[in-house]
């Protein structure tokens, strides 16, 4: 394990993927603040900021983005990569498919696995904005077959005040707005712990049409996901230089 200083490696942002093109572009200028971020804190004798983002799935394979980027890392001279996973939750992409991955690329640069970003103590404070709560809180991300998934969204959960609910496994957000209805909570707002809009969002949002015509007694708020935000940049900047794994 070695920390990575600002300016002495390039930058490689892998996220999911997805048809939808909402999510590559917020990723897009995800990067792009965070290079001008770094630009703000590295040496003048060092390399302007190189960051880039890739995809895990729905794109080349990650293993071929990553050495057509080590070329251009290595054309305007650094010597390392940092990957930083754009994720969530340790499940199989966190855990085996991106260090699979970088293993495979054929690179004469070394690089390097930052944590992921759901390890990110405060990110949970990116979702919790609202001065003022509601009596009743959701928490809902799509859910990971692993346990340290579920262990994960509940310990955000717990300190937002909130209860998991999850999209592709149990409990769902029918069962988890239903029982706060039925404790007799009239405000809920629904947190989606999800990085930015796309189409998982978008049947969230239509989830949570349904269940305020459902329970028309009750106020059901639907909040935004993260998004690509200052803050959010200012996490990615302090995992950026978290000690890494170099696989290669």
């Amino acid at each position: 394990m070695e920390a990575a200083l600002y300016g002495s490696s390039a930058y490689f942002l892998v996220s999911h993927g997805s048809r939808d093109p909402r999510p590559q572009l917020a990723m897009d200028d995800l990067a792009q603040q965070v290079a001008q971020a770094l630009a703000s804190r590295t040496p003048g004798n060092t390399p302007q900021p190189l960051v880039q983002t890739g995809v895990l799935e729905l794109g080349q394979p990650l293993h071929q983005q990553l050495q057509a980027f080590a070329e251009q890392a290595l054309e305007v001279g650094y010597e390392s990569i940092t990957l930083l996973p754009m994720f969530l939750l340790p499940g199989v992409h966190v855990m085996d498919d991106i260090p699979t991955e970088v293993v495979q690329a054929e690179s004469q640069i070394q690089i390097q696995i930052c944590p992921y970003l759901g390890t990110a103590p405060d990110l949970w404070r990116l979702l919790d904005v609202d001065p003022v709560r509601p009596s009743g809180r959701v928490l809902i991300s799509h859910g990971s077959r692993r346990p340290a998934g579920q262990q994960t969204v509940e310990a955000i959960a717990a300190k937002l005040g909130a209860i998991p609910a999850y999209w592709s496994i149990a409990p769902d957000l029918d069962t988890q707005v239903t029982i706060l209805v039925r404790q007799g909570v009239q405000e809920i707002e629904v947190l989606p712990y999800f990085l930015f809009e796309g189409g998982t969002t978008d049947a969230i949002a239509q989830k949570v049409a349904q269940l305020q015509q459902q329970y028309p007694a009750a106020q059901i708020h639907l909040r935004q996901p993260i998004g690509a935000t200052p803050q959010l940049v200012t996490l990615i900047l302090e995992l950026l230089a978290e000690p890494t794994i170099s696989l290669r």
